[in-house]
């Protein structure tokens, strides 16, 4: 019997790491599924350090990047961070709805470089931090930041299509907004973590994933969470790929264990969405809009 093809958009391993080992251990063919990986980086033009645009004005950018295969119908399902998965539903021109929380639950962290003289968060009043506008590193940097300084020392700047990383360890920005691997990768050179919080992502869908289709990818993307959940190292190959060895060589064993979270998919509650709605609306970065525009749980429990 032929398998049932369905378009999964993939960016960062850390995001989708069970769907990675799902389809390396056969998981969604034992569904009955061809999970086609889309790369949400095709068609990206990453751009040279010494070419950065420093944009302060997160309305000068579209909540879905550069490009979006979702929105161009080139997938089925993806997921991001909960906030910019929150932006880019209302933004949607596809009829895209949040479904569930995904199961990764991964970190951001902002960090300097080992001879910066920043040390604690308050250190970054008024230095602007380099991030991506609606995604993770945007959000978690002004969530963490606004603990420890009042909202008008805080300063975050796109940095239009590179390498936050590399960017910082360039000079051209004195401190960043990076997940995994870069965390790592950064802690194994020496630099300096000022803040790092966990949080949580969410999958978005277009309205032809029926929910039988769903549950079956929920089934087999559980396994796999089973099997990270118990030890993630075998499979931490995906994020060791992100990054070239001639920056660093990096090894399963430098991965933190407590930054490798993954659990079972869940739905998104009212109580969840209006506390991240009413702080994106404090900071202008959403429009007035209802939960049942945004939200359309499809998740159920997995068999």
């Amino acid at each position: 019997m032929a398998l049932k093809k369905i378009r999964n958009e993939v960016g960062n391993a850390i995001f989708s790491l069970p769907y990675h080992v799902a389809r390396e251990l056969g998981f969604f063919t034992e569904e009955g599924l061809e999970l086609e990986f889309v790369s949400r980086f095709s068609g990206y033009d990453r751009g040279a350090i010494d070419t950065i645009r420093f944009i302060d004005d997160p309305r000068q950018i579209k909540a879905f990047g550069l490009r979006s295969p979702f929105e161009a119908g080139e997938s089925h399902l993806y997921r991001a961070c909960e906030w910019g998965q929150v932006r880019r539903t209302q933004d949607s021109s596809v009829g895209g709805q949040v479904i569930a929380k995904r199961s990764a639950k991964v970190s951001q962290a902002i960090i300097v470089r080992p001879d910066s003289p920043v040390n604690i968060p308050q250190d970054l009043a008024n230095i602007p931090v380099g991030v991506n506008f609606h995604h993770g590193s945007h959000y978690v940097a002004l969530q963490t930041l606004e603990g420890f300084l009042p909202r008008e020392e805080i300063k975050v700047v796109h940095m239009d299509g590179v390498n936050r990383f590399l960017a910082l360890q360039a000079g051209r920005i004195e401190a960043a907004a990076v997940m995994e691997p870069w965390i790592t990768v950064a802690e194994k050179l020496g630099y300096k973590i000022i803040a790092q919080a966990h949080y949580v992502g969410l999958e978005v869908a277009s309205p032809d994933l029926d929910q039988t289709t769903f549950d079956a990818i929920n089934r087999a993307v559980q396994k796999a969470v089973d099997l990270l959940q118990k030890d993630p190292y075998p499979f931490v190959k995906y994020l060791i790929q992100e990054v070239d060895s001639s920056i660093v060589e990096l090894e399963p064993a430098d991965f933190p264990r407590n930054r490798l979270r993954y659990t079972e998919a869940s739905p998104y509650s009212q109580e969840d969405f209006q506390r991240t709605y009413n702080w994106m609306l404090s900071w202008g970065l959403l429009e007035p809009d209802t939960y049942n525009h945004i939200v359309d749980n499809r998740i159920s429990a997995v068999a």
